[in-house]
């Protein structure tokens, strides 16, 4: 039976009917063959990977935990480890508030299910992460959005506006530090604006600080949850600092939502990897995730500044960029007029070099971000960002 005659017989859910695959997912299966140097999805290092120091915590687990494969309820061990990792953050949390998700993605979802009502309201800015759309397009939310300032982050005073107005959305979804796809980080002071708006109208942020342990400053700023532990809801993640296979996330969230958050994951996948959390506990029982963090601190800065100097030799004049000071990314604006889903088909064809286009990351289908371009520089050696950017360049100039 084909596709369409399968569509054609089985009643799909209303939000599903117009369901496509993401950007993201499209990038990989093209970015994935022979000979393409890919700048499109955010992946680390497989080099940095501690992979020798996790094939051991995973035979020591193996060999001393009966029950590392088994059901079992979430590894209280690693929590005790999560505390001290946030307090890294300049956040003072309990084990109690700390509760274990299958990666940052799922965390996502589970409180859009425990927060979002169908048809409800959501604010985030305009230009956003694909994946917090994938998880909030089953509500069929109205989604009021707000820009973001490249140099400080969202735009909080457009925030108010909305909530003065009488919007009161189920939550607030922002990323501090390390902004995907805008790889912007919000001022501190936006930080403590937003909390107090969060605060005063009664409405959670959902916190996303996927990219908050990659910093490239000397002093990062505190996340949100360091200002409020009521309203804000923080969402962290192990792929990006250990390793995505494992996916093992967290959240933290006032201690009275861990029982229904519990439910809701129950009914979703049962329980996380009983052994990958043990296994990520075992790591960290060593001590090695600090000197680990800052390797790759210091080679990510390496590639972020090769990547840098290759745009500002390639790219064509009146092309814009930022420094990033967090995450795996940088946000490119090209001339306007150049659109870059169109580039990515010929930079595919022609050079052998993929990234993702502007605007697969546009709310509702925007397309203001269409002469703009995502690009990862944590995948590839600086000599393979030279090359790619070449490439680039040569699709550019014909």
């Amino acid at each position: 039976m084909t596709q369409t005659a399968l569509q054609g017989t089985i009643a799909l859910a209303d939000w599903a009917r117009t369901m496509t695959r993401s950007a993201m997912q499209d990038a990989l299966a093209e970015a994935s063959g022979p000979g393409i140097i890919s700048f499109a999805l955010g992946l680390p290092a497989p080099e940095l990977f501690p992979s020798e120091l996790l094939a051991r915590a995973v035979t020591r687990v193996l060999a001393t935990d009966g029950y590392a494969l088994q059901y079992q309820p979430a590894f209280q061990p690693l929590k005790a480890h999560i505390v001290a990792m946030m307090a890294w953050r300049g956040v003072a949390c309990g084990e109690q508030q700390v509760f274990l998700t299958t990666g940052a993605q799922q965390a996502m979802a589970l409180l859009a299910r425990l927060l979002l009502n169908p048809g409800g309201q959501v604010i985030a800015e305009d230009t956003i992460y694909s994946g917090f759309q994938q998880v909030i397009e089953p509500f069929q939310p109205a989604i009021l959005t707000v820009p973001t300032d490249m140099d400080t982050g969202m735009d909080v005073d457009a925030v108010q506006a909305l909530l003065a107005g009488g919007a009161r959305p189920a939550f607030i979804y922002a990323v501090t530090d390390g902004h995907n796809p805008l790889a912007v980080s919000m001022s501190p002071g936006k930080r403590a604006r937003l909390v107090e708006l969060a605060q005063e109208y009664g409405v959670p942020i959902m916190e996303d600080d996927a990219y908050g342990f990659l910093c490239y400053e000397d002093t990062p700023v505190p996340p949100m949850r360091a200002l409020d532990e009521h309203w804000v809801f923080y969402l962290g993640s192990f792929s990006k600092i250990l390793a995505p296979s494992l996916r093992v996330g967290w959240m933290v969230v006032p201690e009275p939502l861990i029982a229904p958050l519990s439910a809701i994951k129950e009914a979703s996948d049962i329980n996380t990897s009983t052994l990958t959390q043990r296994t990520i506990s075992a790591y960290l029982d060593g001590g090695h995730l600090p000197e680990h963090v800052e390797t790759l601190r210091r080679k990510y800065r390496i590639r972020r500044d090769a990547m840098l100097d290759a745009l500002r030799r390639h790219m064509p004049a009146g092309a814009r960029w930022r420094t990033p000071s967090n995450g795996l990314f940088i946000w490119a604006e090209l001339p306007a007029g150049i659109d870059t889903g169109e580039l990515l088909r010929l930079a595919i064809a022609e050079e052998k070099v993929a990234f993702i286009p502007g605007h697969a990351f546009g709310v509702g289908g925007s397309r203001r971000a269409a002469n703009c371009l995502r690009l990862n520089f944590s995948n590839c050696t600086p000599e393979r960002i030279e090359e790619g950017m070449a490439r680039l360049a040569r699709v550019l100039a014909r």
